[in-house]
């Protein structure tokens, strides 16, 4: 028998983990909030039938389910349902792609000659729920792209496994698209014209012209699809190429000191990144989004590669100044890496001489927050951000759990 691939994903996981330490919300609506609050990011299935979405405001949620109960999320906690989930996955499968927090890819085999697929899936299922408290819902397939279309079908809290092309059809023809992963916008409007709307027409297209549409990748999809395995369980992410952290700057920013300020935390985060991932960068950017619409950017090249904060903060002083726009108001913001270099070596330029005193500040400071938690030492342009750093919350985010393949 070929090897077949089966996708993991959790139901509702931001919830089903508040459920797991708050037994009492079994059974009621309930949304998870993003930073500030502001909107929800998870809801459950009682609060999805009241009509609350992904990205609906708080005050329109709370008209629309005025019984819900809203809480803000906590990636430090959903990091460890997470990772228990990969281990017991990682007992039943000899490989498992830690796709996102709360999604696997892994090779799915029979537990035994009397264990069929969908036995072994719905075996796993039930661990987990039994042993982390989370149900999730598994898809089993001859390639990924099929495992993850399918195993939105059962869901929630499904095993599925489509092992015979007559059954892949029928479903493939039930779903548009645009389901599959990596294909959206410009790319369906692509394939309209051709009459490739649904999964099974683009399975049943002629390879070349998708090929000439989509390119590689689509191809790629294509020959999935079409139940050749292209696209393999990757059990370890591969190297960064590009590092970056920002994101929302919990609400409108048009001080230039809390924008300043903004910049400071976000470069500490991103520093934190390169120490641990044992790089250094060549060059720092930072791109803004602005109230009504539109970006900017900015960025500045080091004379050398570094990951210290002294040399980076005067490279982020210089991109914020080219991104800046004058009395406009920021919405978000990312401080990125975007070449790095490996090791822990570095070319000094003639004038450049070694600063063993920043050197030492730098690792004291990294020591004492990894003893005591996050910016317990941090740069007081920091300071013009207190209710950030008053709301542990915000100390950790979902780009802070490292291995993940995506995001």
């Amino acid at each position: 028998m070929p090897g077949f691939i089966a996708h993991l994903d959790a139901d509702c996981f931001y919830v089903s983990a508040e459920r797991v330490r708050h037994p009492e919300l079994e059974g009621k609506p309930v949304g998870v909030l993003g930073n500030n609050g502001a909107c929800v990011i998870a809801k459950s299935y009682e609060m999805k039938r009241d009509g609350v979405k992904t990205g609906t405001p708080i005050w329109e949620a709370k008209k629309l389910c005025s019984d819900g109960v809203y809480m803000k999320r906590d990636f430090y906690w959903y990091e460890v349902l997470s990772r228990k989930m990969l281990g017991i996955v990682g007992s039943f499968a000899p490989s498992v792609e830690y796709y996102s927090i709360d999604e696997f890819f892994f090779e799915c085999r029979e537990l035994s000659h009397r264990t069929s697929l969908a036995e072994t899936a719905t075996k796993i299922r039930d661990h987990i729920l039994a042993v982390a408290g989370l149900p999730v819902t598994i898809g089993v397939a001859r390639t990924r792209t099929l495992a993850k279309l399918f195993s939105d079908t059962g869901k929630p809290f499904g095993a599925v496994a489509v092992l015979n092309r007559e059954h892949e059809r029928e479903l493939l023809s039930r779903m548009p698209v645009t389901e599959i992963s990596g294909i959206a916008g410009r790319r369906a409007v692509r394939l309209a014209p051709y009459g490739i709307r649904t999964c099974l027409d683009l399975a049943d297209a002629d390879g070349r012209l998708v090929n000439k549409l989509l390119t590689k990748t689509g191809y790629e999809i294509w020959l999935e699809l079409n139940g050749t395995q292209v696209l393999p369980i990757r059990p370890e992410r591969a190297p960064h190429q590009v590092l970056t952290r920002g994101g929302s700057l919990m609400g409108d920013v048009s001080d230039p000191a809390q924008l300043w300020a903004w910049t400071v935390r976000n470069l500490e985060r991103l520093i934190e990144e390169l120490r641990y991932h044992n790089v250094r960068t060549d060059a720092l950017a930072i791109s803004l989004a602005w109230k009504g619409g539109g970006e900017t950017g900015g960025g500045c090249r080091l004379p050398t590669a570094s990951d210290r904060f002294d040399e980076l903060l005067d490279a982020a002083r210089t991109a914020l100044r080219r991104a800046y726009v004058p009395h406009a108001t920021a919405t978000h913001m990312h401080v990125i890496a975007p070449e790095l270099r490996r090791g822990r070596g570095i070319q000094l330029t003639l004038f450049d001489e070694p600063k063993p005193k920043l050197d030492a500040v730098a690792s004291a400071k990294e020591a004492i927050n990894a003893r005591y938690g996050r910016f317990k030492v941090r740069s007081g342009a920091t300071l013009f951000l207190p209710k950030v750093y008053r709301d542990p919350a915000t100390d950790f985010d979902i780009c802070d759990v490292r291995g993940k393949v995506c995001f």
